[in-house]
């Protein structure tokens, strides 16, 4: 076991009936950092993040968690590892019902035997941290979208995992919301002590506050590494993906018969 490694995946492959998603990948989420998880579309990432937190299990291959060998675990096991972890999800997934407070206090109240008033105290730290004690009790169709992705970490932060994923943190925000988003995750790594994961399409942002990049591409991984030594990677789709290249080993145009053939009715699909 490497003690500096929270997370490691070894050899690990997952389908979807016949179609794999991952095909034997490898790789090390160190502690204590924030780790990136990148690539083109269908190339892996959400189910890779998805692993990780115990959502699926691989078809083969060793997932290890803080050394503990959770590739094919039990229900109490897996239990006793997302008790460990937080998770932002990509649309806030907030409770439109509660307060903002409410919200944040929910994992707090239902995992934690904790009296009130630590409750309390505990909540409005987390929401001190993103900044929006103040909101505490606005309900979540009262705040911004960059505001409820904030409650959302909050939350995320209640129970002080040890690890943080991150799905998508920064779709959908404006560019000030983005840019506060980035510099969130990261001073709150820093600060707590803990180690992220994310899953994000923003380069610019993504690669400024991560230690490590992997870049998934057709279930493998096709780069890993510091995000310079990944912008500077010779492979052609990785070089098509962080310089945004319209041409290069991802199409455009999903394979399909000769437009010629198609419109004279000659397709594999929808002769006439």
């Amino acid at each position: 076991m490497n003690s500096a490694a929270l997370i490691q995946l070894t050899n690990v492959r997952f389908a979807y009936d016949t179609r794999t998603i991952l095909d034997g990948i490898s790789l090390t989420v160190p502690r204590g950092q924030v780790t990136a998880i990148m690539g083109a579309s269908g190339g892996g990432k959400t189910t890779a993040l998805r692993l990780m937190g115990g959502l699926v299990q691989a078809n083969s291959g060793q997932f290890l968690f803080d050394g503990q060998d959770l590739a094919h675990a039990s229900t109490k096991q897996l239990y006793a590892m997302r008790r460990r972890m937080g998770v932002l999800f990509q649309n806030g997934a907030l409770f439109s019902d509660l307060t903002v407070f409410e919200n944040v206090a929910f994992p707090l109240r239902e995992l934690a035997q904790l009296p009130e008033s630590m409750v309390r105290d505990i909540v409005l730290m987390k929401l001190n941290a993103v900044g929006l004690r103040g909101a505490r009790d606005l309900k979540p169709s009262q705040i911004s979208g960059g505001m409820a992705r904030r409650v959302a970490l909050a939350r995320a932060i209640a129970l002080d995992p040890e690890l943080v994923l991150y799905d998508e943190p920064f779709a959908g925000l404006d560019p000030i919301s983005l840019g506060t988003a980035a510099r969130l995750i990261r001073s709150l790594n820093d600060s707590l002590g803990i180690t992220s994961v994310i899953v994000s399409h923003d380069l610019d942002e993504t690669f400024a506050i991560a230690d490590q990049v992997i870049v998934l591409a057709n279930g493998k991984i096709a780069a890993q590494g510091t995000p310079d030594a990944v912008r500077q990677s010779e492979d052609p789709l990785v070089r098509q993906f962080v310089h945004a290249q319209s041409d290069g080993p991802v199409h455009f145009h999903y394979p399909a018969p000769s437009v010629a053939d198609d419109f004279a009715g000659l397709g594999v699909r929808g002769r006439v």
